[in-house]
């Protein structure tokens, strides 16, 4: 495939090579690509002789096979002297020396770095034939021929000296090269790390990374919706994250420890590479509930994922809006389907509270991954996040005021809240007791009106038409009827799904407001003009007597049938004006169902 691949490469469209020096020395030919594609090198000129015969590997020679190598369950059926194989590794130099003269020499190899493929390559190099070496297979040649001493020492110009200087000259001077070179060091970690490769291979990264985006002159990859290259001369800051997202994660980790290590990138820009590197690599589970399975396959990957997902919150700066709320919820909802650690977990429910007023509606509205879960959305992640919240909030807010950004903050949050309610109300298998715990979580004055929250109590009540009437009477305790405008109180009355009491402590504040109305209701259009000063300064010292008592409810107190008669006779012996009128015969019916409500 490599082969059909540079070949590929060398007849596209006739001028794929900017420019061609070639060295013929000992057999090498050395071909440098163009700066927007990857380098490889060609050793050898004979052709390839090779080939394979079930699990034998030999050479079609005239000269019959006196040297059999065992690699794994493989056989290499070579020569000892006829071409420089054994003297041009000072392993194989030992290995025959100690065995006996007999005129076949069998040696075992089973350890060699890159198994029998890395071995065919330093055989194809001692036998001439020709060899093409690149980023993909540089390190297993590499460490191969390390392990069998080709070195200068047995024989100049040696594969090691030849394999060192491509490295060097071309692999560390290339951006996806040095990406993908790093890339293969996880099948040969000790190697590699003993060798140096993955030392260099990082350090020429992170160089690369930290390069201002003006002398960027090298080929990267940016596949962002939108992007085009074409339209944009200047090259974007991000330019890195994707290319590098292709590594494994303990070497992306490596990568952006050292470049965080510099602090040069701002932490929005490490957040980025975080993303890229989790869309790449993590199931998103915010769109559709995904399948539990139980087998082998599936646990492995998981596990995989787990470990994925624990590593990117853990490099995740501390700076609040290196990433994106959305980013954080969505990693909290790939977190409950795949099980992570609990310490995980919590760390990610705390900084998505500190950033919980950004969210959007879009953001929290994602289904549960839990397979104990009946219901569709995951509402008890939106209530820990929520609680995350509200502790900071309470822990970092004085006494609220209006206008205050504290108090804009909370009823920004509010306003999120309630919307959420209205949509996971339509949830057929929605607990009613998650519904009321993540509504009564806000505190009193987070909410302005309380308009929304009946919207809510009403959607529910309608998808729900089952509900018990102690459910029903806990689901509208939580609503305050002096918080309703004259609208929705309008159309409360007339709502058969609401509990009687509530239906009458609705109509009680309604004739409260009209009789206040009635009561200060101006008797001349300047007279009201003078008035309207202390009445503006009259609420909004009203709003701050209320707003001084947090998570002190405004309930409608439950007035008994005395109370509540008395208060109509008061009214109908007051005779202000035919609205008192039909308002008192409003209180009328109204005692008359308080009273069957009653019985």
């Amino acid at each position: 495939m490599l082969n059909n691949h540079i070949k590929d490469l060398e007849i596209f469209q006739g001028t794929v090579f900017q420019s061609i020096f070639a060295v013929l020395q000992r057999g090498i030919l050395i071909t440098r690509k163009t700066k927007r594609k990857m380098k490889f090198m060609k050793i050898g000129t004979k052709p390839d002789t090779f080939y394979t015969e079930e699990a034998t590997r030999t050479v079609i020679s005239d000269i019959p096979s006196d040297l059999t190598i065992r690699i794994n369950n493989v056989c290499f059926l070579l020569h000892k002297l006829q071409v420089p194989l054994v003297p041009k590794c000072g392993l194989l130099q030992r290995l025959y020396s100690d065995s006996d003269d007999s005129n076949v020499v069998t040696l075992d190899l089973h350890d060699v770095p890159g198994g029998e493929d890395a071995f065919e390559l330093c055989a194809k190099f001692c036998y001439g034939i020709t060899i093409n070496l690149s980023a993909h297979n540089f390190v297993p040649a590499f460490c191969a021929a390390k392990f069998l001493r080709m070195i200068e020492s047995i024989e100049k110009g040696n594969f090691v000296l030849k394999l060192e200087a491509f490295f060097n000259s071309c692999i560390l001077e290339g951006w996806k090269d040095s990406i993908v070179t790093l890339q293969t060091t996880i099948k040969l970690p000790e190697w590699s790390e003993n060798l140096g490769i993955i030392r260099r291979c990082i350090d020429s990264i992170v160089e690369k990374i930290l390069t201002p985006t003006a002398k960027v002159s090298w080929s990267y990859t940016y596949t962002r919706p939108g992007y085009n290259k074409k339209q944009h001369q200047s090259v974007p800051k991000d330019w890195w994250t994707e290319d590098i997202s292709d590594l494994d994660i303990d070497l992306f980790r490596c990568i952006i420890t050292a470049v965080r290590s510099t602090y040069i990138p701002p932490p929005q820009l490490i957040g980025e590479a975080l993303h890229v590197y989790a869309c790449r690599w993590l199931i998103d589970t915010t769109k559709t509930r995904l399948p539990h399975s139980s087998g082998s396959q599936t646990e492995e990957s998981k596990e995989k994922s787990r470990r994925i997902l624990e590593s990117i919150v853990s490099m995740i700066p501390a700076y609040r809006g290196s990433v994106s709320i959305g980013f954080l919820l969505k990693l909290l909802s790939i977190a409950n389907y795949l099980g992570v650690s609990p310490v995980t977990k919590t760390e990610l429910i705390r900084k998505a509270g500190l950033q919980f007023e950004e969210a959007t509606l879009n953001d929290i509205l994602f289904p549960s991954q839990l397979s104990t879960d009946q219901h569709y959305y995951d509402i008890d992640l939106v209530s820990a996040v929520l609680g995350s919240y509200l502790v900071l909030w309470r822990r970092q807010s004085p006494a609220p005021a209006e206008n205050s950004h504290y108090l804009r903050s909370i009823r920004k949050t509010g306003n999120l809240i309630d919307s959420y309610l209205q949509v996971v109300a339509r949830d057929v298998n929605m607990p009613i007791s998650k519904l009321v715990s993540v509504a009564e979580a806000l505190p009193e004055f987070a909410r302005e009106g309380h308009d929304v929250l009946y919207k809510t109590i009403n959607i529910y009540l309608k998808e729900h038409p089952d509900v018990s009437k102690a459910d029903k009477k806990r689901l509208c305790r939580m609503l305050d009827c002096q918080k309703l405008s004259p609208e929705v109180r309008s159309h409360a009355v007339k709502n058969e799904r609401l509990p009687l009491r509530t239906v009458v402590q609705v109509l009680f504040f309604d004739q409260e407001s009209g009789s206040r109305a009635m009561t200060h209701k101006p008797k001349f259009t300047t007279r009201a003009r003078q008035e309207q000063p202390e009445t503006g300064a009259e609420a909004k010292q009203e709003s701050d007597n209320k707003l001084q008592h947090e998570g002190m409810k405004s309930r409608v107190p439950e007035t008994s049938e005395r109370d509540f008669q008395k208060r109509s006779e008061a009214k109908t012996a007051r005779g202000e004006s035919e609205k008192g009128k039909e308002m008192r015969g409003g209180a009328n019916s109204s005692s008359k169902v308080f009273q069957r409500s009653s019985r």
